[in-house]
């Protein structure tokens, strides 16, 4: 759901005479899903090839001049790839607690410098009330939050400063990077840059991962907690991040004006549970709390900049 997760109940035959749902022969019940499974994982794994891809050049190696050397390819794409997993399997799980039909993760892989586009999951049903929305928005984005962090700091205990380049590719640091590196890196000259490590740059990437689905906008991972926590509000939530967000773009990132108009596209509004009138409890209350601080944590005003 991460990334962009939709309610879409299954599709319904419409008859004259009524609405009715239409039958599904024995051998189709059975094919279907196989289908289905079958896709998740040829996904999966083009995505961990084309992540092993990108490891193994973020590590110097050219895989096609040097074939034999793409597993130094794997510490990038096993742990990318494992946040990812912990993110979406947090939703799908929760999902299944719940009783609400969700597919297992769709991964995307993606000709990009770290091979993926990220990985989704698919609500076939409607969600029964708010605690349930709640639940299911907030699981994901904490478990990979969690998962991140041992990644970034095993990471950044196998980087090293280098004096900074003059050209290059340079990623943005949030709050809890600058706790983290300033712990591991107490006193870095003036003038130099910390060089990533590939594991370092997949747990900062699932961070950056975490704080993008964490916007309370529309269908995201926020949005999800928003709609829980504030119901019908959330719309007019989701128009004010959108118009911050295309401010930022102007002034700051570019990126965040397409990320503002990508949810434009998508959507702004958010269906209701089927049960909207049930009230969160208080542990559903501080998990919403929580998720906001790792938003906070986690926020990164200019994640890539270009020198």
């Amino acid at each position: 759901m991460s990334d962009n997760g939709h309610y879409e109940p299954e599709m319904e035959m419409q008859t004259p005479e009524a609405f009715v749902r239409e039958p599904a022969l024995p051998a189709q019940r059975g094919a279907r899903p196989r289908r289905r499974l079958r896709t998740n994982i040829i996904l999966f794994f083009a995505t961990l090839l084309t992540t092993l891809f990108a490891g193994a050049l973020l590590a110097e190696v050219d895989p096609f001049s040097q074939p034999h050397l793409i597993y130094r390819g794997l510490p990038f794409s096993i742990t990318l790839m494992s946040i990812l997993l912990s993110h979406e399997l947090g939703h799908y799980l929760m999902s299944r607690y719940h009783k609400v039909d969700a597919t297992l993760p769709y991964f995307i892989p993606a000709p990009t410098f770290i091979g993926t586009f990220g990985a989704v999951i698919k609500i076939n049903s409607n969600v029964p009330d708010r605690r349930a929305l709640l639940d299911i928005g907030a699981t994901g984005p904490i478990v990979g939050f969690i998962v991140s962090i041992p990644a970034l700091i095993i990471g950044l205990k196998l980087s090293y400063p280098v004096v900074g380049a003059s050209n290059g590719i340079s990623f943005g640091s949030s709050l809890l990077l600058d706790i983290i590196a300033g712990r591991l890196f107490p006193s870095i000259p003036h003038g130099y840059d910390i060089n990533l490590h590939p594991v370092a740059l997949a747990g900062w990437i699932g961070l950056l991962v975490t704080m993008m689905n964490l916007l309370p906008v529309g269908m995201m991972d926020g949005g999800h907690i928003a709609y829980a926590l504030f119901g019908k509000r959330h719309y007019y939530i989701s128009r004010a991040v959108v118009a911050i967000l295309l401010v930022m773009g102007i002034f700051g990132w570019f990126g965040w004006s397409i990320w503002g108009m990508l949810n434009i596209v998508f959507g702004l509004r958010h269906p209701a549970p089927t049960h909207p009138d049930i009230i969160l409890d208080g542990k559903r209350k501080f998990i919403g709390a929580f998720a906001a601080i790792i938003f906070i944590l986690t926020f990164v005003p200019i994640p890539f900049s270009v020198r």
